[in-house]
């Protein structure tokens, strides 16, 4: 197995709710609620120590309410590596309603101090040989420019290892212009990139080939309950994943990135790359939480996930999502 870095730069406490369908301005019970230290890079260490790997996990992390972290660090087996500022991690409430509507309340959390860009990249330092592959994933916190992470990219890309992103809006600009190995915008990412709404799937394969024309290798777009979309260096491939019952969409897309990550260090075939991610997903939005490749049932969500060649047979070229 290999060993991963992933850098979350603005983490976040997850407090989860599971309800029935919510009425605005009155009171409301949940069935179910958990807090869980979460942030993009994080979920993604997370699904991949789960998937036999050596992961470290760093960036930035409040030290007022650093503890939940650290705990979740040791027991899903991640080393620590963050590089601690003042303040608090911005506390997140997710609402997840039955038929699996998910409204998000993101709070603030800390500002980054004006030295945190150089003290992460002396921290990482000479450490960047000791990784097979790096994410970088989630948002930005208040005072850390975008352009910090086209700086981030280079640097990693100097040390000869393949880097994903997964970000969104003026970070996602920012972040492209160092070309990334692989990015994983969603449709509705992507749509904000192209500055157009994207209505069909032919739309977004169009988009995705005008990011991958830029240099970047792999451009894997999540479109929900449609599917996946991979555009790579191998061949082009559309996914659909298996009908599972959807109880909370907000982990999927790191899984997914996981998955896909740990298939191609595996160097497995893309289509079992790209099956294997999908399931995972799926698996995913069944429950609260990062993707389980424990699942008992996982080999069937595999083997009922479908994978074809893009453009898959069709009259018009024009698939609506």
């Amino acid at each position: 197995m290999a060993r991963v870095l992933t850098i979350t730069l603005n983490p976040a406490l997850d407090l989860n709710v599971e309800t029935g369908s919510v009425s605005l301005g009155s009171v409301n019970r949940s069935r179910t609620t958990r807090l869980d230290a979460a942030g993009k890079g994080i979920n993604l260490g997370c699904v991949l120590s789960r998937l036999g790997h050596t992961v470290t996990v760093s960036g930035l992390l409040g030290e007022i309410n650093a503890a939940p972290f650290e705990r979740l660090f040791a027991s899903e087996i991640l080393e620590d590596r963050f590089v601690r500022v003042p303040g608090q991690n911005r506390i997140n409430v997710k609402i997840a309603e039955d038929g699996g509507r998910v409204t998000d309340l993101n709070g603030p959390g800390f500002n980054a101090p004006s030295d945190a860009l150089g003290r992460l990249k002396r921290h990482l330092g000479e450490s960047l040989r000791e990784y097979d592959a790096v994410a970088i994933a989630g948002s930005l916190p208040g005072g850390f420019p975008p352009f910090a992470l086209a700086d981030l990219i280079t640097m990693i890309r100097a040390a000869n290892l393949p880097v994903w992103l997964d970000t969104s809006g003026v970070a996602l600009n920012d972040g492209l212009q160092a070309v990334p190995d692989g990015i994983k915008p969603n449709v509705d990412e992507l749509a904000e990139w192209a500055g157009q709404p994207l209505v069909s799937l032919e739309a977004v394969a169009r988009a995705a080939r005008s990011l991958q024309d830029t240099g970047i290798a792999n451009v894997v777009v999540s479109m929900g309950e449609k599917g996946v979309l991979w555009l790579s260096p191998y061949g082009n491939w559309q996914a659909l994943p298996p009908p599972v019952p959807v109880t909370s969409t907000v982990c999927a897309g790191d899984t997914l990135l996981a998955g896909m990550i740990h298939g191609l260090l595996e160097k497995h075939h893309p289509e079992e790359i790209l099956s294997t991610a999908t399931a995972l997903s799926a698996e995913c939005v069944r429950h609260i939480g990062v993707g389980d490749p424990q699942a008992p049932d996982f080999t069937q969500l595999i083997q009922k996930t479908r994978v074809t060649p893009w453009p898959g047979h069709n009259n018009n070229g024009e698939m609506p999502l």
